[in-house]
């Protein structure tokens, strides 16, 4: 007989979740007693009415009536103020999760693993939106229907007591209701998951369209985009509209069994009274009691698809925390690196069945080397540089730099010491200061102007009023693409890191900018590594090597002039000797 270990069964709730709800425990439990008190205080109105009909009116007991009257008024008063305070701490608790649950969220989207196979930015911000509906019914007062439940068998036990068998009524229409929304719930659940699914199509189209409105204008892709739109919002509202047709439903029931019981209980009560078994005050009571015996499950009934919502906005959430980080838990972090890059037969692919991004590639590239990747369009050069920083992980062999495994460093600590220009010079909304500092401390004002000033930045940015506080548009819309460019390089610079990996920093520049950078680069890369990607040949006047590419393979690696002699490209007036003073 063989021992075999079962795998712990995943919690009902995540940590994620479950931690921040725990945290302010007490509030709900504040609110989950006011809930309480209200419940018992409604018992008041009932007993009210019965003592008015069955002692006071038949005496005429008019003394009674006010003190009567002012002790329900104080009931009333007081359940009024435990109400208020419910919903108060209610959303104070809701607030609190709401910042936490958020906060986490945030830090998960930042620390997580670059998936190649990921959903589109559309999609994905569409899943995020989903901490939306979380967030509702956590905030809202969503919660305390529920507390009302347990309820129901108190007041049923109080109308037997008055009424006897009158009980029988409300009892026949309480598993009624729990029946229809039981029935009802599957249903719900699977047209949430398909509205969600759905919701997260429709997202993907929006944000692909604003985000790209000048080129699916220009490209005439309005109309090709608008039926995809159109058929994203026909599905979703066809499922939307079969969702609600469900949860009214179950509205409808509850409400229906709700007049129901008072009836019922009416009808029975009547010929209780005819044979002396029940006064006509406890009839009233009773058929108060029974239409708030069944309150609460109209309640449930009508949040049985805001239920359903949460459940799946919670799945895909908690799909979302499950993804790796980059960075396993107890690496060991680091101040600084030299700037040594090693490839030991590397091989990635951004996705399984797609051909590989690079195939076997190794090389070594010394601390202070200026090295240029070369190569035709897709042959992985821009990739190289995804992994060195740590986007990707490698699907075999190893990236090292200064002889160490980049998977036993934190990716923070990578970055930190590497300076980078993509080929998307991706600004954020905000000045450009910020856009060049990113919150930096180390970069101070005149880091940034020197930064700025090697990048060319600070030539067009001391022309204008405002200066570095110049605000920026989404993607630095306004802008030249030789300005995002300029400003992604200084970013780049800015803090002088060990390692600069340049993919394409001059596409977008004029000759004379460009020759200009160059020229200012010289100096600045003086006894840094860098790694250069481009096309243009007169930035291999920073480099002392190249590394020759070609569908993910390295083909040719050697000394600049000796590659472009080989490659048939050594033209002295594209590549010029180095400015005195630049180190090899």
């Amino acid at each position: 007989m063989s021992d075999t270990v079962k795998p712990p069964a995943e919690p009902r709730m995540a940590d994620w979740l479950l931690k921040p709800l725990l945290a302010n425990r007490s509030l709900y439990i504040q609110v989950i007693l006011a809930a309480i008190v209200t419940n018992l205080f409604s018992l008041a109105t009932s007993l009210f009415s019965m003592t008015v009909y069955d002692r006071v009116v038949p005496n005429n007991a008019v003394e009674s009536l006010t003190a009567l009257t002012i002790g329900v008024a104080i009931v009333l008063a007081c359940d009024f103020m435990l109400r208020t305070l419910r919903a108060y701490f209610t959303d104070i608790a809701g607030a609190e999760v709401d910042r936490r649950i958020g906060t986490a969220l945030f830090q998960k989207l930042l620390a997580m693993r670059l998936d190649p196979k990921r959903r589109s930015t559309g999609a994905f911000a569409g899943m995020l939106r989903e901490f939306e509906t979380l967030r509702e019914f956590f905030t809202s007062a969503t919660m305390t229907a529920f507390v009302d439940v347990p309820f129901i068998a108190l007041f049923l036990f109080v109308i037997a007591l008055i009424g006897g068998w009158i009980v029988i009524v409300p009892m026949a229409v309480v598993p009624l209701v729990i029946l229809v929304g039981a029935l009802t719930r599957p249903a719900l659940d699977r047209m949430s998951a398909k509205m969600i699914t759905e919701g997260l199509s429709k997202q993907g189209v929006l944000v692909e369209t604003v985000g790209s409105l000048d080129s699916v204008k220009a490209s005439m892709a309005g109309p090709m985009l608008a039926q995809r739109w159109k058929k994203a919002l026909m599905m979703q509202a066809d499922s939307g509209l079969k969702q609600r047709l469900v949860g009214t439903i179950a509205m409808t029931t509850a409400t229906t069994a709700q007049n129901l019981s008072y009836i019922g209980t009416i009808v029975f009560g009547v010929h209780l009274i005819g044979a002396g078994d029940l006064t006509t005050g406890g009839l009233v009571a009773c058929s108060i009691l029974s239409s708030r015996c069944v309150a609460p499950l109209g309640q449930i009934a009508q949040l049985l698809t805001r239920v359903s919502s949460t459940r799946m906005a919670y799945r895909h959430l908690d799909s979302l925390m499950k993804t790796p980080n980059e960075a396993d838990e107890g690496v060991t972090r680091r101040n600084g690196i030299s700037g040594g890059i090693e490839f030991r037969d590397v091989r990635f692919r951004y996705a399984p069945d797609s051909p590989p991004a690079l195939n076997g590639v190794s090389f070594k590239i010394e601390p202070g080397e200026r090295v240029a990747l070369l190569g035709r369009i897709g042959s992985g050069k821009s990739t190289l540089f995804r992994l060195i920083v740590g986007l990707h992980p490698p699907e075999s062999g190893g990236v090292l730099i200064d002889g160490v495994d980049i998977r036993q460093f934190h990716p923070d600590d990578i970055r930190r010491n590497v300076g980078i220009t993509l080929q998307e010079a991706g600004l954020l909304s905000g000045s450009v200061r910020d856009n060049i500092a990113l919150g930096r401390p180390e970069i101070d004002h005149e880091e940034l102007v020197r930064a700025a000033t090697v990048s060319g930045t600070h030539s067009f940015m001391s022309n204008l009023p405002n200066g570095y506080d110049l605000k920026l548009a989404d993607r630095g819309e306004g802008l030249s693409g030789g300005q995002r460019q300029s400003i992604s390089l200084a970013r780049a610079v800015a803090g002088r890191p060990p390692v600069l990996l340049l993919d394409e920093p001059s596409s977008a520049m004029d000759p004379t900018t460009e020759s200009g950078m160059i020229d200012r680069l010289s100096a600045e890369v003086e006894g840094r590594t860098v790694l250069i990607v481009t096309h243009r040949p007169p930035l291999l006047r920073l480099v002392k090597r190249i590394i020759l590419m070609d569908a993910g393979k390295i083909v040719a690696d050697g000394p600049r002039d000796e590659i472009l002699k080989r490659m048939g490209l050594l033209r002295p007036a594209e590549v010029r000797p180095e400015p005195k003073g630049a180190a090899a």
